[in-house]
């Protein structure tokens, strides 16, 4: 069966919003991994566990989905920060049925000896990832559109002043996206190449013309264009010879390797 695991971590920014409470960027990634040999092509969850890892600690934990032994280890003692992320030093491994299913850090080899299990036919991907960052007029992140290298995302704008706003997306220091006349087109979409690879980009900044400081956010999306994308296709591909039962269950031989991960970047600008 597929399981989707989600990891979040936070970081308090030095700067503060309207309300004097203290800004705190966030970051949330869900992976999507395969427990059985099967692929859970459903998108009902019934089964949802919640661990709270200690950051101080090497430990263990262990839990039971769909009637499966899970077992979770990390070590983040030594682990190294990049803005609110874990950037080094440290490893978090999920292991079902002796194989590690899902395994972030990189700290490989240490995981492996603790855990004492194997490597999983088919890696664990991400699939989704969810930022919130404060700024007052650019915002910055890091993301990944093809499993691939990692590239550096920012946002830049111009709103106060008796100029007409204007925005600036760029990705590894080259500008694909500048939007003038803000104030009519602080909502739409625009596709760019980043490395050969098509990605989608949707924004929405109503709130940063309209609403007061802190008061909202500008909403931004980064979704990778794969060759077989069409209206009306499902991300998870699964033939009806392969799936039985009504949670549409099927082997990890029909299931689509190629995850194209979405990002949401939640920008909220402060005084």
């Amino acid at each position: 069966m597929s399981s989707i695991y989600s990891i979040s971590s936070a970081h308090q920014s030095p700067a503060r919003s309207s309300d004097q409470k203290i800004a705190q960027c966030t970051v949330s990634c869900v992976y999507q991994t395969h427990i059985a040999g099967h692929c859970d092509c459903g998108v009902e969850q019934e089964h949802h566990v919640e661990l709270v890892v200690d950051l101080c600690g090497k430990r263990g934990a262990t839990f039971m989905v769909d009637g499966n032994q899970l077992e979770l280890y990390w070590d983040l003692r030594s682990a190294k920060l990049s803005g609110p992320e874990l950037s080094n030093d440290f490893y978090v491994a999920l292991v079902s049925d002796e194989e590690v299913v899902l395994l972030l850090g990189d700290m490989e080899k240490k995981a492996y000896k603790t855990t004492k299990a194997r490597a999983a036919m088919v890696k664990a991907l991400m699939f989704y990832k969810e930022e919130h960052v404060f700024g007052k007029k650019s915002f910055s992140t890091r993301m990944r559109f093809d499993q691939g290298k990692e590239h550096e995302v920012v946002v830049e704008s111009s709103t106060a002043g008796d100029k007409d706003p204007e925005m600036w997306i760029s990705i590894d220091g080259i500008v694909l996206i500048h939007i003038r006349n803000l104030q009519w087109k602080f909502r739409g979409n625009q596709t760019v190449v980043v490395n050969k690879q098509p990605v989608q980009v949707f924004w929405d900044v109503h709130a940063w013309l309209f609403s007061s400081p802190g008061a909202g956010h500008g909403l931004f999306i980064f979704k990778a264009v794969g060759e077989g994308d069409s209206e009306g296709d499902d991300d998870t591909q699964c033939d009806g010879s392969d799936c039985s039962g009504p949670s549409k269950y099927c082997s990890t031989d029909s299931y689509s390797k190629t995850v194209e991960t979405c990002f949401f970047l939640y920008a909220w600008k402060i005084e």
